[in-house]
């Protein structure tokens, strides 16, 4: 079995390499980016997995993902991410992931997730894919498409103070813009906050990029 491993963190490789070449026949190969995994696969075309972390310089994760999934069809791709939230976990399977395997998994449930994998099932956290998620979050059906705020359970105007947050407004020049008191528009601020799973401006910033929300 061969098992291209695609991690930027060498650390990160070399433990995933030890953990995953514990069976004698099994052949591993590493890359620190989607770049590099390509130039391995025009060379070697008969990897049986490939594991792809989403967040490698250079090209997008997802990008990465969507490009890996279109040339290299046969080739089980399984997302190895620290970021194991609902929306990135649906994300990554709308996008062509045969799996998602959060990086605080212990190799045995490393090992457990790859065999259901190569045995033809795709794997996911269990707590990702709940009666909420399938209901409410949003899905992406290419690379290119980007999420709507009110995809995400806000209402059109949170979605538009989501933007302005985006873009530096601050609370009063939100209201002032939008014609709202302050006390408002700290309502919506904190409708936001708990929409996205943050607590401050700075990680709303880091979550809408990760789930293409743009202003």
């Amino acid at each position: 079995m061969k098992i291209l491993i695609v991690e930027d963190h060498a650390l990160m490789r070399d433990a995933l390499a030890r953990v995953l070449s514990a069976q004698s026949d099994r052949v591993i190969r590493e890359a620190s980016s989607v770049d590099q995994a390509l130039e391995l696969l025009a060379r070697e075309h008969d990897f049986d997995l490939a594991l792809l972390d989403l967040a490698l310089p250079g090209m997008d994760g997802f990008s990465g993902l969507k490009l890996l999934s279109e040339r290299y069809p046969d080739m089980p791709v399984v997302i190895l991410s620290a970021f194991d939230d609902k929306p990135t976990v649906r994300r990554a399977l709308n996008h062509g992931a045969a799996g998602f395997i959060p990086k605080s998994y212990s190799a045995e449930a490393l090992l457990n997730a790859l065999s259901q994998v190569l045995s033809g099932q795709v794997f996911y956290p269990p707590e990702a894919m709940t009666a909420e998620m399938n209901s409410n979050m949003p899905l992406l059906s290419s690379a290119n498409e980007k999420l709507n705020p009110t995809e995400f359970g806000l209402t059109e105007r949170q979605g538009e103070v989501l933007v302005m947050m985006l873009r530096g407004y601050s609370n009063r020049e939100i209201a002032n813009q939008l014609k709202l008191s302050e006390g408002t528009v700290k309502i919506h601020v904190a409708a936001i906050f708990k929409s996205l799973g943050v607590t401050s401006r700075a990680q709303t910033i880091v979550a809408a990029n990760r789930y293409g929300i743009t202003a």
